[in-house]
């Protein structure tokens, strides 16, 4: 019953983005009106927010930060390299192999494009 519930609760496919219109109205001052799925993820938010602050982490800080696994990690790495939001350059390090990520300018402007829409999200759920 429980999982029959949520798949007929939502009533957007996966990949269509999140209207915000409904909440934001005419608060959002013409911002976008859709949320970033590909960034709303929470490990691949974790990702960009930790390279917003850092000119680049490595794998295995990246990998500490989030607490995560190598294979979560490369898996929301590479989709979000696949977006062009971050670059991964893989080194040889002392002879070790050493895997570096950046946030692109793309990817910082996706970053702010969807902390917009949040705050217009919690703009309007405070009004309400």
């Amino acid at each position: 019953m429980g999982r029959q519930n949520l798949a007929t609760r939502s009533r957007q496919p996966a990949t269509e983005p999140h209207r915000l219109r409904d909440l934001a109205g005419p608060e959002a001052n013409g911002r976008a009106t859709y949320l970033d799925r590909l960034i709303h993820e929470r490990m691949r938010l974790g990702i960009v927010s930790a390279l917003a602050v850092n000119e680049s982490l490595s794998f295995n800080d990246l990998k500490r930060l989030l607490r995560t696994t190598d294979g979560n990690l490369s898996v929301h790495g590479r989709k979000l390299e696949e977006a062009g939001y971050v670059t991964c350059t893989k080194l040889l390090d002392q002879r070790l192999p050493k895997t570096e990520y950046r946030l692109t300018a793309a990817g910082r402007k996706a970053l702010e494009r969807y902390l917009d829409h949040m705050e217009a999200l919690i703009h309007a759920t405070r009004e309400r």
